[in-house]
């Protein structure tokens, strides 16, 4: 414990008899200081060497007499629990006569049961998505950190405090640090056609805010929702946290098959028309503006995830369903933890004009949001050319270390690989045999320090899902990916 809170320690646990109505049962207050340090050292609160505050200090801070503390520490020291040091002050000794085990709070089994996790809470951690590995081989989803420009940062950073701006480390205004905002509109605006103002720009944490807001402004209790099939797991994750019908709907190579459930309108449509989770591919114009007319026609609302649009390999990108959007029904959502880095929490959302003012205050009231003083850098950043310089050389960079994965592959497989669109993301899909169980695949590559998520489990039904398996390749260092795969392949080899 740090010696700073030594007297909140003591504060919280001290009796006062003016607030008791009984007291006699009060202890008197040396005794309570004395038996509460004690019982501190011996449990190991107080950890041997921490220095304790004078008996003037504490006292103040207690708001009792020096006396008080005077007989608490004479009979600490008297036990052997307490010692000095010339000219240094009160410590807690070395070594204490006894030790004891502290008490262990044991709630109820039927307590536990009955009052703990929700039908829906339990469901959710059941079974949990997160990768148990942040780095390193084939880690998906994650951008190469250690390339980013942190000097830069850290000089922008300097620049913004230099500003001694209070308003910088208050909570975040309405929608977000405008200056921010700003730069996001005319970053989408020139990057993805996005057709907005800044004042649409909605600043969140990341999707999985922006979709908690979403719901929480526009949902209804027993909505439906359309979620392509398979999706990402962050979104169907969230999205069973309310009372939603979700509907899966199975994709194909142009994208959302809107046919196979055109009798069951939705209010929701959540899609990733640019590059889809997990299978890579891109919707194609046809079928997007397909889906912008079925939306208008049922009154729905289209939700586009565009998670990692800048990284395409050769081609480029088609513009955003919000930017071909003629009726004001696409909320379009974006993130910096794939061209940024994922520990900065700094996503966005383009809501319709009409909604940008009631989504502003929602996310105030429900989030109380802070983060203005990194928004303010991150504005300085994108604003000084070295977001999109960053951008092009992370391209770059991913697009070497794609051509390698390829190359591993088809040493191990040759003709027999199966690669799902694989020209642009930070991952790519590996496709399996039917009767390869990627789920045992996955185990085993865990054993052997390698990450790769079964494409089965993207999958409304797993086990009548497409076998495959997702490799990241971005957080991969180039001269690693081979001997990894190599690895990987044996295992592979051992289910084909």
């Amino acid at each position: 414990m740090k010696a700073a809170l030594i007297s909140d320690f003591l504060l919280s646990r001290i009796e006062r008899p003016e607030g008791r109505a009984d007291t006699s049962r009060t202890s008197p207050l040396n005794v309570q200081v004395y038996r509460l340090t004690r019982e501190a050292i011996l449990s190991g609160v107080f950890e041997p060497g921490l220095r304790l505050p004078s008996s003037r200090d504490l006292a103040k801070e207690l708001r009792v007499s020096r006396n008080t503390i005077l007989y608490a520490y004479e009979q600490l020291f008297a036990e052997g629990y307490l010692e000095t040091r010339a000219g240094s002050g009160t410590f807690v000794a070395d070594t204490v006569p006894d030790q004891i085990t502290p008490p262990q709070s044991k709630p109820t089994e039927s307590f536990s049961t009955s009052h703990g996790l929700s039908g829906r809470g339990r469901k959710l951690v059941a079974s949990p998505s997160e990768s148990y590995s942040k780095w390193g081989a084939f880690r998906t989803g994650a951008p190469d950190v250690t390339e980013f420009p942190k000097k830069v940062w850290m000089r922008l950073q300097n620049k913004v405090w230099s500003r001694s701006d209070p308003e910088l480390l208050t909570y975040a205004p309405r929608g977000g640090h405008m200056p921010l905002r700003e730069e996001i509109a005319h970053y989408l605006q020139i990057s993805r056609s996005v057709n907005c103002d800044a004042g649409q720009v909605i600043i969140t944490s990341g999707t999985q805010q922006s979709i908690d807001l979403i719901m929480k402004l526009m949902g209804r209790g027993g909505d439906t929702v359309w979620l392509e099939d398979p999706a990402y797991w962050g979104s169907r994750s969230m999205l069973s946290t309310f009372d939603l019908d979700v509907v899966p709907v199975p994709v194909d190579e142009q994208g959302m098959q809107i046919q196979t459930q055109s009798d069951r309108p939705p209010r929701f449509i959540f899609v990733t028309p640019s590059h889809q989770y997990p299978l890579g591919t891109v919707m194609s114009l046809i079928r997007r503006r397909e889906l912008l007319q079925y939306a208008a026609r049922n009154q729905a609302w289209i939700v586009e995830d565009d998670y990692d649009s800048e990284f395409r390999y050769g081609t480029r990108p088609l513009a955003s369903l919000q930017g071909l959007d003629e009726h004001g029904s696409v909320l379009y959502m974006g993130t910096f933890s794939k061209t940024m880095f994922p520990g900065l929490r700094i996503g966005f959302l383009v809501v319709p004009k009409a909604l940008s003012e009631q989504f502003a205050m929602g996310l105030s009231e429900l989030y109380r949001g802070g983060q203005v003083f990194n928004q303010a850098i991150l504005t300085e950043f994108m604003r000084g050319g070295h977001f999109g310089s960053h951008v092009r050389r992370m391209r770059m960079l991913y697009s070497e270390r794609l051509n390698v994965l390829h190359m591993a592959i088809g040493k191990h497989f040759g003709d027999y690989a199966s690669i799902i669109d694989g020209e642009a993301g930070l991952h790519l899909t590996l496709g399996l045999p039917n009767h390869c169980n990627d789920r045992a695949i996955s185990e085993q590559a865990k054993v052997e320090g390698i990450m790769c998520r079964p494409l089965s489990a993207y999958y409304a039904n797993p086990d009548h899902g497409r076998r495959g398996l997702l490799l990241g390749y971005s957080c991969v260092p180039t001269e690693q990916i081979e001997p990894a795969f190599d690895r990987l392949a044996r295992i592979i080899k051992r289910h084909w």
